[in-house]
């Protein structure tokens, strides 16, 4: 049986998180699609998937201090395809920490490759544009890379369930901020107890670190000397 489903209780930050109805429900769940929820610490609630390339995905969205919030399937819409009106349901909605809202289609790199999907996501896009919502495809080659993917969801497993306020990082990170770069290894004792953990403060923004080399005790946390600055990107648009 697969081990990654969640079987808990999630009750999130004060004490759950915003409900949320998607806009396009499985009644009847067929093929190979494996089907599941994650906890979302920023959602504070249990987000679903369809399939691991979303799971994959939702751990992007967790570990970019960028994104604020994200839903799974927040609306269905219209699209003009030639002579014809067609149905869209995007995959994601991601809130990004400036207010800016972005539609996302996750997209395994050979089904990018087919040309009717290709014709789709064209006219997709072009709709959107005209209404002003972004629109990002995020594909597989993206959203896998390695050893980035490994290394999130490594500092996730790190990172408390409830993470600090602002304030609580900004007071702990203070009395340190000289002795940066600093590895991870000594990171870990000189924040132990501080109120604000080194994979919090990754994941918040104030640190960053190689992601393009696997994540040791030896790996250098840096100071991230611009705090609304992303350090890592999905997209090349919409800071993202």
């Amino acid at each position: 049986m697969p081990t990654h489903f969640w079987r808990g209780q999630w009750q999130g930050r004060h004490p759950a998180g915003q409900p949320h109805q998607r806009a396009r429900e499985i009644v009847r769940p067929t093929g190979g699609i494996l089907r599941g929820f994650v906890p979302s610490r920023k959602n504070g609630r249990l987000v679903h998937h369809e399939g691991l390339l979303e799971r994959d995905a939702i751990t992007l969205f967790e570990a970019h201090h960028g994104v604020a919030q994200y839903r799974e399937q927040p609306i269905t819409l219209q699209y003009p395809d030639g002579p014809r009106l067609r149905r869209y349901t995007p995959d994601f909605e991601v809130i990004l920490d400036t207010g800016e809202a972005l539609l996302v289609e996750i997209k395994p790199d050979r089904s990018l490759q087919d040309p009717e999907v290709r014709h789709k996501l064209q006219r997709i896009s072009e709709h959107l544009t005209r209404m002003g919502k972004p629109f990002v495809v995020l594909s597989s080659s993206v959203i896998r890379r390695e050893p980035r993917l490994s290394n999130l969801r490594q500092i996730l497993q790190q990172a408390p369930r409830v993470m600090p306020t602002r304030m609580a990082a900004e007071i702990a990170l203070r009395p340190q901020r000289q002795r940066f770069p600093m590895a991870l290894a000594e990171a870990r004792k000189v924040f132990a107890g501080a109120g604000a953990s080194p994979a919090a403060l990754l994941l918040m923004g104030f640190l960053t670190c190689e992601l393009d080399e696997p994540l040791t005790p030896a790996t250098l946390l840096q100071l991230n000397s611009e705090t609304d600055h992303e350090w890592f990107r999905l997209s090349q648009a919409h800071g993202l």
